[in-house]
């Protein structure tokens, strides 16, 4: 997309929509790159104004209103991480002051939000970042042409997996935190929507399958081993309108906690992405193993040079289209299905909940491609929840 441009050399004023929890890696980001003079910190959005001890320095202009924050200072960017339910009306205050963005995932918490969201900043003509951080890796690129090459042969299906430990406090972070709903407006709060959500937009990614219109049908199992609306143990399979197929997993109860990985499966061999560590290992007939490492591109700065020289960005809404219809899927499906009590432990000292076994159906889910019910999982049964019909892209 076009987008206005910015003066050359003169740092974007950026403004942070919550400077806390993930936000404080936004603001580490800001000042990496206010230190190589691509942007300004102009304010910070905070209901509860932050202290210059919170902060570590002199504090920029502070407001619980965005939209007369941004009205204040001028700013001509807006980074948005703030609980999943205020997305979209926060990136449309945006867009309607003529706003540039960079959202953070998930984009919304329904399609319908994701929509309208996307809509109003596409009418805007303002440039918006989706911020799934994997997919500025220089890894999917070069995956996607290593399977365009044939390097293993024809692909049979793409595999995600993550076997991540979090404590029970963890979901009381926060008053949406593990929560499907939240005085009526809908937060979707799960494993593979929020914590895990970056194995499947990149599982999506290198399947070619971006945009909504892409999928054609989505199953879902939806567990939890924790005393929370939402999943922390759960996966999804899509089929592609091309006819793929791409099967995520996912825990936040794993017996130990693992690097997540999306793997690509072929007839003639298979290529694995460390997507936290840009890390690929390529395993093909006739060849030895390669391991390939790789470095990012910082999604805020490369909307700042989009907006500087017209740089194509990486992850725009429409990019995010297959996702959220995955969120959707899990919007609509069933709530959680509990596991029952045989199926968990707590973790003596740890303060967290361990489902066992789990680590190794999640990594055979990602490499047999099936679901847990599939797998002989127990209690995966009653869970499962198809969405054969045509999915909306509007």
């Amino acid at each position: 997309m076009s987008a206005p441009r910015t003066m050359t050399g003169t740092p974007l004023p950026v403004v942070l929509a919550g400077a806390r929890g993930h936000g404080r890696r936004h603001v580490d980001n800001i000042r990496r790159l206010a230190a190589k003079g691509l942007v300004r910190l102009a304010g910070i959005c905070e209901l509860t104004p932050l202290t210059e001890d919170e902060f570590g320095g002199e504090l920029p202009e502070q407001s619980a209103d965005l939209g007369a924050l941004l009205d204040s200072t001028g700013a001509r960017a807006a980074v948005i991480s703030t609980p999943i339910p205020t997305h979209t009306a926060l990136a449309l205050t945006a867009a309607e002051r003529g706003v540039h963005l960079l959202l953070e995932k998930p984009p919304a918490p329904s399609y319908a939000a994701f929509r309208r969201m996307a809509d109003g900043v596409a009418a805007a003509g303002v440039a918006c970042q989706i911020g799934f951080q994997s997919l500025g890796s220089h890894a999917v690129p070069a995956i996607r042409d290593l399977i365009a090459e044939g390097a293993v042969g024809r692909v049979t299906g793409i595999g995600g997996a993550g076997a991540w430990v979090r404590p029970e406090a963890y979901f009381r972070r926060a008053p949406w935190a593990g929560r499907r709903r939240l005085d009526g407006v809908d937060v979707v709060d799960g494993a593979l929507t929020n914590p895990l959500a970056h194995a499947v937009a990149t599982a999506l990614a290198l399947a070619g399958s971006i945009r909504a219109e892409d999928v054609a049908g989505i199953e879902t199992e939806l567990l939890r081993a924790n005393d929370i609306e939402s999943d922390d143990t759960s996966c999804v399979r899509v089929t592609t309108a091309q006819g793929g197929s791409v099967t995520v997993a996912a825990t936040l109860c794993a017996e130990r906690a693992d690097e997540p990985y999306v793997v690509v499966h072929g007839t003639s061999g298979r290529i694995t992405f460390w997507y936290k560590q840009d890390r690929v290992l390529l395993q093909r007939a006739d060849h030895g193993p390669e391991e390939l490492r790789f470095d990012r591109t910082d999604l805020l700065e490369n909307l700042v040079a989009h907006l500087r020289d017209g740089t194509e960005l990486l992850v725009t809404p429409d990019d995010t289209g297959a996702f959220m219809q995955v969120v959707e899927a899990i919007r609509t499906a069933p709530d959680p299905e509990p596991l029952p009590d045989d199926a968990w432990r707590r973790a003596p000292g740890e303060g967290r909940r361990v489902v066992p076994g789990i680590d190794a159906l999640v990594a055979a889910a990602a490499d047999r491609l099936c679901l847990y019910s599939e797998l002989g999982a127990p209690w995966a049964r009653s869970a499962h929840h198809h969405l054969p019909e045509e999915v909306s892209t509007r």
